[in-house]
């Protein structure tokens, strides 16, 4: 049995492709997501992020591979599976004439674990106004309705597309609180999709990254922060000026100036004395932010 397909994993995928017409959304993407992970799903517009979250709903037909939940595949899942997921869609509609209050109890009908006492929290801290009708709410009070719909089923699962785009700073620290809070109560698997990678940085213990429909990273968040850094390199008292470039093939990218340069590294702390020595140079060096790495995975950091 492959990585991908072990049942202690919730969601996983397996050489996954899906193409619409010559452009290719996803190209051969494997991963695994085991009860317990909360994983940020981050890439730029069009990399492939909400084609494979609907390809783990079964919304999406693969081309190629498989897409799973649950170990089942996505194409044959039934109410069993449903009823151990929860969803945000980048884009939620509601019936425009139910207020929030009828459309909860709406949907609470169907689940059997539906956690009253967790929808009053999330109703709280979102500061929901259930009298609305949902048709009249702001973009921000549609988000929040779906978050709170998504997660008061206790799922096994949650895949969360753009989640936070409509909400404000005290909206989405709600948010993220609401998602520890899960972890700690169900262990459920998060996939969580977002551009904002500051939130995601503080949110989440493992990246995956796509880039034009592949996979670039797929890492614990912990072991890429370990190994990136940025280097604020100046030259010591005895060299006049930097070299002109630097050929180490560790760094992924470099801004030099005579004075000063600033190197983004990646697995370079062993290296650091023989740098130093080698340039005659001092390096002061700092965490990377995964806005930085974001940047050196998708080319925009680049040398």
């Amino acid at each position: 049995m492959s990585h991908a397909a072990d049942q202690s994993n919730v969601l996983a995928t397996e050489h996954l492709a899906k193409t619409y017409g010559d452009r290719a959304a996803l190209d051969g993407v494997t991963v695994a997501v085991p009860r317990g992970r909360i994983v940020g799903l981050v890439g730029r517009n069009g990399s492939g992020k909400t084609t494979l979250l609907r390809s783990l709903q079964g919304l999406a037909a693969p081309t190629a591979g498989r897409a799973m939940l649950f170990g089942v595949d996505g194409l044959a899942l039934g109410e069993a599976e449903l009823a151990r997921v929860g969803v945000v869609h980048q884009e939620n509609r509601f019936v425009p004439w139910m207020t929030g209050r009828a459309h909860l109890d709406f949907t609470r009908s169907f689940y059997a674990r539906w956690d009253a006492a967790r929808e009053r929290r999330l109703v709280e801290a979102f500061e929901l106004d259930l009298t609305q009708r949902t048709g009249t709410m702001s973009p921000g009070a549609v988000q929040k309705l779906a978050i709170v719909t998504a997660v008061c089923h206790r799922p096994e699962a949650i895949l969360l597309d753009e989640p936070a785009a409509s909400l404000d700073p005290p909206s989405r620290e709600a948010l993220y609180s609401t998602l520890f809070e899960l972890l700690r109560e169900d262990e459920p698997a998060i996939m969580i999709s977002s551009h904002q990678l500051d939130d995601i940085e503080r949110s989440v213990d493992w990246i995956l990254c796509l880039e034009k429909g592949r996979v670039v990273r797929d890492e614990a968040l912990d072991s890429l922060q370990e190994r990136y850094a940025r280097w604020r390199v100046l030259p010591t008292a005895d060299a006049s000026a930097l070299p002109a470039e630097f050929r180490e093939g560790w760094i992924r990218s470099a801004v030099i100036e005579p004075r000063g340069a600033l190197l983004v590294v990646e697995g370079a702390d062993d290296a650091r004395e023989a740098f130093e020595a080698r340039h005659r140079v001092t390096v002061d060096a700092q965490p990377l932010r995964l806005s930085e790495m974001f940047k050196v995975w998708t080319n925009g950091g680049a040398r």
